[in-house]
């Protein structure tokens, strides 16, 4: 269309896009279109703001590789990691919640023994002790789920950040028993900051919010014939659970991790100073029926 004006533009465009086969990828194009023509129109974007914005994501993928995914940072920062998380997961009452899987999540690591530490390195860290079961909604015992487990190392790093850790350290998988029981060994997650060296630290300055995450442990649980549950649990004493900078925090995903007596544990792995217990049951939500 010749002599084409600004109120004919987006008709315009959404047309070429009208013979998109796949349908699914034609809804998404076309609406993605609509807003950003109305966003640009809305705060009457100029030609300089356009190229730095342009610049920003180009940055955004420059800076990522194979153990950094500064786009998922920057989707995380704008809560729509979460609103995807809040979106997809609408499941059963009764299912625990989901939250986002962030940037840091490693596939392919090792299973650990019943009970075993995901703590590779020497640490003077107390041991704290991960145990629960996973249940169906109807509160069976799901057998042959799997339990994944990631951190931060006390340094506030995770493993694929630091030169230091060895591979797969503060990682790990746990089958459960008969009875949907497992029994993880780790250390008391600690609150971090963000990466801040990149794109969205300099966001993140831009608009005067902190990079902080509070202190948490990431936790993912597959089984046949249910639906994965990605998840985190959150230290109730943590001073970031009301500004988490990637709006992931849910009260039922907050827990108090309790001292343990001396007693039985203590003397079955060999702890002789102080540790720590988290009690948590997941339940996770069939799609096949039990059998």
């Amino acid at each position: 269309m010749q002599n084409m004006t600004e109120a004919q533009l987006t008709d315009v465009v959404l047309q070429r896009y009208q013979d998109t086969p796949d349908p699914r990828l034609r809804e998404i194009l076309q609406s993605l279109i609509r807003h950003l023509h109305a966003f640009v129109r809305d705060v009457k974007l100029s030609e300089d703001e356009w190229l730095r914005g342009i610049l920003y994501l180009t940055s955004v993928g420059q800076i990522s590789d194979d153990k950094r995914q500064e786009m998922i940072l920057l989707s995380d920062n704008l809560g729509i990691s979460m609103l995807v998380n809040m979106i997809s997961a609408r499941v059963a009452h009764a299912a625990t919640e989901s939250t986002v899987v962030g940037p840091f999540y490693v596939p392919g690591t090792p299973e650990r023994r019943w009970g075993e530490s995901i703590q590779q390195m020497p640490c003077d860290d107390p041991p704290l002790f991960v145990t629960g079961r996973v249940l169906d909604l109807d509160g069976a015992p799901v057998t042959g789920a799997q339990i994944e487990l990631w951190q931060t190392n006390s340094n506030g790093m995770y493993d694929i950040q630091d030169a230091e850790q060895p591979e797969h350290n503060l990682r790990g998988w746990y089958r459960v028993n008969d009875a949907g029981e497992f029994l993880v060994q780790t250390v008391r997650p600690v609150r971090y900051p963000i990466p801040t060296d990149g794109p969205v630290g300099e966001l993140l300055q831009a608009t005067n919010r902190h990079p902080w995450r509070p202190a948490h442990l990431h936790v993912k649980i597959t089984a046949p014939g249910c639906k994965p549950l990605v998840t985190h649990i959150f230290d109730a004493e943590d001073p970031y659970l009301d500004s988490d900078v990637v709006f992931a925090v849910k009260q039922s995903l907050v827990r108090r991790f309790e001292p343990v007596a001396a007693g039985e544990r203590h003397r079955e792995y060999g702890i002789g100073g102080p540790c720590l217990e988290l009690r948590y049951d997941f339940a996770i939500e069939r799609v096949t029926p039990a059998g």
